[in-house]
């Protein structure tokens, strides 16, 4: 960024993912003259975040290592995406923290028999780490929620589609988060950086840690919701989403509908929460709900107050 700050003297640097807004300032070591944090202006909530803690049998999900050959674990995790397949129109987008992840639950998935039980309701598609197979893969799943039979596209964290494609409107009803996609912490470059923001900017390593892996979840989440118009259900489907310490870095535009309803759910509760939210958004949309709330004309442009003009010293 210091070439960018060398250039020019305004810049603005805005996302839908940098939470807390706090630490992107002591990573790139610059004073920001003002910082502010945005809800989203929806006439409805059409957003329904979702922690998902517990399977049906109240067995805790999680992804940390030692569980992630947990069989109740794995079952439950399963089920879940199966009961959230029979109750989700159109299409449903599940990132794994993993590549290596995905591959071993869906094997394990599939000897259990679930894999052919989502079978039944959607069409069943994999992100792999092949930049070909996967474009065919998301054309092919497409293709499936726009004909009516629906699907289910099982990808990655930090992967291809977790960044750079929109799932918008009935591509993506529902997204779920199958744990906290924390980045491999052997990475000898990783362990490089780690030193150097802790040694410079008294940055602690699991402060950086925490706030990378909520920004990588925002972004997969992300996904399904790309207008105003458009709805969807995230499902944030590990018990440590339950901390504060955790979920307060996701973004404001989550958090604001991220109520203590919404916290610590088993899947039987998440699935009946995402049936009832489902049937609200099949309502039919009127346009003039939305005027003046998340459309505006340009009456309602020219009714807000003109901006107060920048500080001389910002000019000069």
């Amino acid at each position: 960024m210091k070439p960018v700050f060398a250039k020019f003297k305004r810049v603005i640097i805005t996302s839908g993912t940098l939470s807390p807004i706090t630490m992107l300032p002591n990573i790139l070591n610059f004073h920001p003259i003002l910082s502010k944090t945005l809800t989203t202006t929806l006439y409805r909530q059409s957003v329904q975040p979702l922690v998902v803690s517990r399977g049906s049998d109240q067995t805790f999900m999680s992804t940390k290592y030692k569980d992630r050959e947990n069989m109740d674990i794995l079952r439950n995790y399963g089920l879940l995406l199966l009961r959230m397949c029979e109750t989700v129109p159109d299409g449903i987008v599940a990132f794994f923290v993993s590549y290596s992840y995905l591959e071993s639950i869906v094997s394990i998935w599939n000897s259990m028999g679930l894999l052919n039980q989502i079978l039944k309701h959607k069409l069943i598609f994999i992100e792999t780490s092949d930049f070909t197979e996967t474009s065919i893969s998301l054309t092919n799943y497409k293709t499936a929620c726009d004909n009516g039979r629906g699907a289910v596209f099982l990808s990655v964290a930090r992967g291809k589609v977790s960044e750079g494609i929109d799932f918008a409107n009935h591509y993506g009803r529902c997204v779920l988060l199958f744990g906290i996609p924390y980045v491999y912490t052997e990475s000898r470059v990783l362990k490089a950086r780690l030193e150097f923001l802790k040694k410079k900017y008294r940055i602690e390593e699991g402060e950086f840690l925490t706030f990378d892996a909520m920004r990588t979840a925002a972004q997969c989440v992300g996904r399904v919701i790309r207008g105003k118009t458009d709805y969807g259900i995230m499902v944030f489907a590990d018990n440590r989403f339950n901390r504060i310490d955790k979920r307060s870095k996701l973004p404001q535009w989550i958090l604001q509908y991220l109520s203590p309803a919404h916290l610590n759910l088993s899947t039987d509760v998440a699935v009946s929460m995402a049936s009832d939210f489902l049937r609200e958004m099949g309502q039919a949309v009127d346009k003039e709900d939305q005027m003046g709330v998340s459309l505006w004309t340009l009456k309602d442009v020219e009714k807000q107050p003109t901006s107060k003009p920048p500080p001389k010293k910002l000019l000069n």
